[in-house]
Formats: C-alpha cells, sequence, structure tokens
C-alpha cells in the first residue's frame, strides 16, 4: 500500500520517520526554456531535443525531452519532499521506456521500499509518468539523516 505523504515541516525526514510505502509525487511541465536550460547546464546539445527539423527526421518524429531532464525531476522529490532536505544520492539506475516532448506533464513518484538503519539508506523506486503511461523507472539509493540539525538562531 501507499502512503502519499507531503513535504516534512522542517523540510526533510529522518530515517526513524520513514516507513515502507511512503510516497512522495510532484508534476513538472516540460517547456521549451526547460529543455534549452538543461541542455546548457548539462552541455547535452544533441539536436534530437533542440532542432525540431533534424529530429523531424528521426525515429521520434520531432524534438523530445532530454531523458535526465525527466530524471532530474526525480532528484527534485528526493532532495525537496522525500526524504527530503539532507538527503544525498548514492546511486541511481534508470530505465527510459518513451519520450517525453515540448507540453508533456510528467508526474514523477517516488516510493520507499527498503531502508537500511544501521547504513541510514533508504532504498527508493523511481517512476516517471506522462498521463498514465510509464515513461521511466528506476531505483535510488540515498542517504537519509538520522536527526535534524539544531538551528543556528
Amino acid at each position: 500500500m501507499v502512503d502519499l505523504v507531503q513535504a516534512h515541516p522542517s523540510g526533510g525526514y529522518i530515517l526513524d520517520e520513514l516507513h515502507v510505502g511512503m510516497a512522495a509525487e510532484k508534476t513538472v511541465h516540460v517547456t521549451e526554456e526547460r529543455i534549452r536550460l538543461f541542455a546548457e547546464a548539462s552541455d547535452d546539445f544533441n539536436p534530437v531535443h533542440l532542432d525540431e527539423a533534424f529530429a523531424a527526421k528521426t525515429a521520434y518524429r520531432g524534438r523530445i525531452a532530454h531523458g535526465l531532464l525527466s530524471a532530474a525531476f526525480g532528484s527534485a522529490v528526493v532532495g525537496t519532499i522525500l526524504p527530503g532536505a539532507g538527503s544525498i544520492y548514492i546511486s541511481q539506475t534508470l530505465s527510459f521506456h518513451f519520450p517525453v516532448r515540448i507540453g508533456d506533464d510528467v508526474r514523477i513518484q517516488i516510493t520507499v521500499i527498503e531502508l537500511d538503519h544501521e547504513g541510514a539508506r533508504a532504498q527508493l523506486k523511481c517512476e516517471g509518468f506522462v498521463e498514465d503511461k510509464l515513461i521511466m523507472d528506476g531505483v535510488a539509493v540515498v542517504r537519509v539523516p538520522r536527526r535534524r540539525k539544531l538551528s543556528a538562531r
């Protein structure tokens, strides 16, 4: 069973607050600007992402977003909602099933599937959907804080 949660009031869940089945979602609208900015940030100027004339001649019949742009939306959920602030990526597997295009809304769902209390790690199922179609999935391992830092105030 999935237990959909919102961001913790402190900004992040600590290890003892997590349980298998906890999940969080975020939907991100893919725009021309996001693709352009991602190309600049990643230095990936593949014309299948940026040049409609080129992309129209490919198997995709038009421009598609970078696969890792959609994966970065998952990173946003991990870093800001579940587990949230203080969590650190250790590893990530990914499989891409369908392309994402300008104008698509990508819904990312992150679900806790395993906890390692000794290692302070959580294993997370990462899925991306456009409408109800699974466009990507994988598993992330993240380090999760054991306790909150006291405010410096």
